[in-house]
Parts: structure tokens; C-alpha cells; sequence
């Protein structure tokens, strides 16, 4: 009976005591301890960025795109293996949170195409530091790695070229055929194809993209192309790798043709996105 009666007074006093540790003397110390100015907020954590899960990547790409790709699927004749193509194989990852990817490999009568497709989900573990800012880093040293050449620019007569000519020479015949004939040589085809397909950074995809293109030699003399296609939108990170090599030897894959491919796969990839 007296223990029953010794631990409500215990708490009684422990209450009491309390009470007076967080009375009036509590407000008198805030008051002497506040600073003219200090609104008692603390700074706001930065902002996390707008997507906090990654899509499955085998089943991102529609079957009509690994068509164009990988046209070898269409020449399968087993059911059972066009299935699997289509299928695809996950990339290795130890975080699918964080990243995952797909990649597939099929072999034609003309050539063997490769297709990989890599999402990367950027998670800043500073507070002061948002999850777009993260990842805008992290895609300007994909920037830096893909070492983009300088965009060619086209070169054409200026008009100060044109009035600093004598007149003799703006009345001769002659004259104006050469310098025709100049402009148009360096303006050709040629030179502006060359421009608009060199690797470079892309308007109009995500927040950010580059595309780059490389020729190499696989084997003995075959030519392989690569085309890389990556994008930023918001904290994701998506990478495109479209690789061909022709079955015949001297045969050079079609740079605009695969650029094509991968810039449609890639803007599909960020309308899913959006």
C-alpha cells in the first residue's frame, strides 16, 4: 500500500517540478536571448526534384521503335525469338530507384544494331542543394566527356566584302561569276550537311540534350557508328547508345539516318516524361 502511494507522489512532484522549470523564467530567458530582426525561421531545405520514381526501361520502348532500330526483328521467323528481342535484357544495377536501364542486340541480313536506353534518377543528399541542381551538374560533365566539337559555321560574301570591291571589279562580268561561284562552293551540300549532323547540343529535348556520333573501327576493316543521345529533364537523366555495324565490309553506317532514329526514340522518351 505504501509503494501504491509513494509513486502518484513521485509523479506529482516530478510534474510540479517541471512546471516551474518551463514557467515564467523560460520566457524571461527568449525574451534577453532575441536579436533585433530574428524571425526564429531557419533556412528552407532546397527543393526535391519533380520525379522520385524511374520507368521500367524494357518496356519503354514500343514495339514499332525497335522496329525501325533493330530491323532485324522483323526478319525473325521464330515467334518464341522475336519475343525475346523485343524483351530486351535489364541492365546490372544495385539500385533501381536510382537507375536502370535496357539493351538489346539484333542481327540482320545487312548489319548487327545495338540499343541501350539508361535512366538516372539525380537525389542531392544536400539540403542546400536541389535535386535539378544535382543533376544539372552531373549533365554538364556528360557535356564535358562527349567533348562536342565547335558548331561549323557556314561562310558567305558580307556585304563589306561586297562594297569593298573596286568598281572595275563589280562591273566585270568575270568577276561576278568567281565570286558566285566562290559563295556557292562554301555554301555547298555538302558543307551544311556536314554541319547539321556533327555532334552537338539539342534544342527542344528536355531541359538540356547532346547528341554525339562517332565512327570506329570494329574488327579488321568494318565500320562501326555510334550515336549517343542524352537528355536532362528536371532531376532524370535519360542516355540513348544506338550502335550499327554493317555485315559487309567498306560499308559505312548512315549518319542521318541513325540520328534520326535516336532523336525520335529520345523525344518520345521525354513526351512519356511529360
Amino acid at each position: 500500500m505504501q509503494r501504491k502511494a509513494y509513486v502518484p507522489g513521485v509523479a506529482v512532484l516530478l510534474a510540479a517540478l517541471l512546471a516551474g522549470c518551463t514557467g515564467g523564467s523560460g520566457s524571461d530567458d527568449t525574451a534577453e536571448d532575441a536579436k533585433p530582426g530574428d524571425t526564429g525561421t531557419t533556412t528552407a531545405a532546397a527543393q526535391p526534384g519533380r520525379y522520385d520514381t524511374l520507368p521500367e526501361p524494357c518496356s519503354a520502348v514500343s514495339h514499332d521503335t525497335l522496329d525501325s532500330l533493330l530491323p532485324g526483328i522483323t526478319q525473325l521467323t521464330d515467334e518464341e525469338q522475336k519475343e525475346q528481342a523485343y524483351e530486351g535484357e535489364s541492365t546490372l544495377t544495385y539500385n533501381t530507384d536510382r537507375k536502370v536501364g535496357c539493351r538489346w542486340k539484333v542481327e540482320s541480313t545487312d548489319a548487327t544494331d545495338h540499343l541501350l536506353v539508361d535512366f538516372e534518377r539525380v537525389v542531392s543528399y544536400d539540403n542546400s542543394v536541389s535535386d535539378d541542381s544535382q543533376a544539372t551538374d552531373l549533365f554538364a560533365t556528360k557535356v564535358v566527356a562527349a567533348d562536342l566539337p565547335e558548331p561549323i559555321a557556314s561562310i558567305s560574301a558580307t556585304p563589306t566584302e561586297s562594297a569593298s570591291a573596286s568598281p572595275s571589279e563589280s562591273a566585270s562580268p568575270s568577276s561576278s561569276a568567281t565570286s558566285t561561284d566562290t559563295a556557292s562552293a562554301s555554301a555547298s551540300p555538302d558543307a551544311e550537311s556536314a554541319a547539321a549532323l556533327q555532334p552537338r547540343l539539342l534544342d527542344g529535348l528536355g531541359d538540356e540534350a547532346f547528341l554525339d556520333d562517332e565512327l570506329s573501327t570494329a574488327g579488321s576493316t568494318a565500320q562501326q557508328r555510334t550515336v549517343t543521345v542524352a537528355f536532362r529533364t528536371s532531376n532524370v537523366i535519360v542516355t540513348i547508345e544506338y550502335v550499327e555495324q554493317p555485315a559487309t565490309l567498306g560499308t559505312v553506317p548512315d549518319s542521318k539516318e541513325m540520328q534520326d532514329r535516336a532523336r525520335k526514340l529520345a523525344s518520345q522518351l521525354a513526351g512519356a516524361f511529360d
